[in-house]
């Protein structure tokens, strides 16, 4: 780790004590990032960037505040510090917003290899080398004659420092690392254009596809959906692709976030200790798989990691929630913190896994008989309250157990609470991906079409 960025840091946190900060933490994110987008051929964008953000949280007497800058100078370090200070005295009283005690810290002997940082295999700085990377995919996307043109391919590179460390004691950090390649292709059939996309990433760019395999895949995808017309409205099956079925999960984590039941505005308020999904199936968070982008020692408030069962054989276990929504609530965290930038902490979740499966996809399909299989959605209209659900979707019309044509220019609409409740899923989890979620099938959905 940079020596030099937990100077800063000490430094920052004993000016904070000189000018009236009871308790203090600092946040210091440094990030490089490359970034290439070529399209027939040419490289359209070429970019290395190279940020540092500082941030500054003080408490007093229960009033808080948080500043941030990238001035590292020491006249810089020191007016943040008077900064913070000031509008912590003009701000209102929060007895919930807290730093953590020494006795819930991290600690490094509790630390396992979680290898979420490529420090050797490839040169961050070879922008050539994907700008080579980028002309190849797009060019891939090209690879049959319907092609009529793309949205080009991108490809690039972010190598992160997080470093926390605070006025009682805390003092850690952590690099990861991800690289992507995407590119999006576009197919015409009887003067009608279909866009698809492929996009894939990983914390090792030894592991990412070749470039080629993302620009035919692209180029596959548009193909396939050639033709798409509108399905006739009615009640059918819907088999969420495991390419966005994520997103069914990601509205259940969102209605269990510890914002959201303190703001009482989550369709599963009332629901801990209930079933809300069957009982076979168990939504699990594992902070430790090494090389996934959800992976980390600590959470955004020093706290340790832990494995968290957040839903048990269909039953809601617990809220997902850092330090403050825990005290909210009366409980304790679920080392849930994340940071955005040089914002505030916030309840969230790295790897999430959604198991208890036992059907391919093909038996999915098998068993939902005649339907929808969802692999695009566009727009979204979710009611927080009531979990009244209802998006644009694409896909494929399947009969019989067996894909039959593409459709498109659909809706596709629901309750959560009822949809959860009659999953079923299949096993094809992608295991390089933070979020494992496999095709989900929910049975008597409304498809709004022709």
């Amino acid at each position: 780790m940079n020596n030099k960025h937990y100077n800063i840091a000490d430094n920052l946190i004993e000016l904070s004590k000189k000018f009236g900060a009871i308790d203090s933490e600092v946040v210091i994110e440094n990030s490089i990032e490359t970034n290439v987008e070529a399209k027939k051929g040419n490289v359209e964008l070429s970019e290395t960037s190279d940020n540092i953000s500082i941030s500054l949280r003080v408490i007093n007497n229960r009033k808080s505040a948080l500043v941030s800058s990238n001035n590292t100078s020491e006249e810089g370090l020191k007016n943040l510090a008077i900064k913070a200070n000031e509008i912590a005295k003009e701000s209102l009283e929060n007895p919930f917003d807290t730093i953590a005690n020494r006795s819930e810290f991290f600690s490094k002997n509790e630390c396992s290899n979680i290898d979420i940082c490529d420090n050797n295999n490839f040169d961050k700085y070879n922008i050539s080398k994907f700008e080579e990377m980028a002309i190849t995919a797009d060019d891939a996307s090209f690879s049959n004659s319907k092609i009529v043109n793309t949205d080009g391919s991108s490809v690039g590179s972010s190598n992160k420092e997080f470093i926390l460390c605070t006025s009682n004691g805390f003092k850690n950090g952590y690099k990861r690392s991800f690289y992507y390649i995407s590119s999006s292709a576009i197919a015409t059939d009887m003067n009608k254009m279909e866009r698809e996309y492929a996009f894939e990433q990983r914390t090792y760019i030894a592991d990412l596809p070749a470039p080629e395999e993302i620009g035919k895949l692209a180029a596959e995808r548009a193909l396939k959906m050639t033709g798409a017309t509108k399905p006739l409205t009615g009640k059918y099956p819907i088999i969420f692709n495991e390419r966005i079925s994520s997103s069914i999960i990601s509205h259940i984590l969102n209605a269990i976030n510890g914002q959201s039941i303190t703001r009482g505005s989550s369709w599963l308020l009332n629901y801990l200790d209930n079933k809300i999904i069957p009982e076979n199936l168990n939504i699990i968070e594992d902070p430790y798989i090494p090389r996934l982008s959800g992976s980390r020692p600590f959470d955004a408030e020093g706290l340790v990691s832990k494995k968290n069962i957040f839903v048990e054989n269909g039953i809601l276990k617990k809220w997902v929630l850092d330090l403050k929504t825990s005290k909210q609530l009366g409980l304790k965290s679920t080392s849930n913190a994340f940071r955005t930038g040089s914002g505030y902490p916030y309840p969230n979740v790295g790897n999430i896994e959604l198991v208890g499966g036992d059907l391919t996809l093909d038996e999915l399909l098998e068993k939902a008989n005649e339907g929808l299989m969802v692999c695009s959605m566009i727009g979204s209209t979710i009611n927080q309250n009531s979990g009244d659900y209802s998006r644009g979707a694409a896909g494929f019309w399947f009969k019989n157990g067996k894909i039959s044509h593409p459709v498109n220019e659909c809706t596709i609409a629901g309750n959560l609470k009822q949809m959860i409740q009659n999953m079923t899923i299949a096993t094809d989890i992608k295991p390089h991906l933070s979020r494992r979620v496999p095709s989900i099938l929910i049975n008597d959905m409304t498809v709004a079409g022709n």
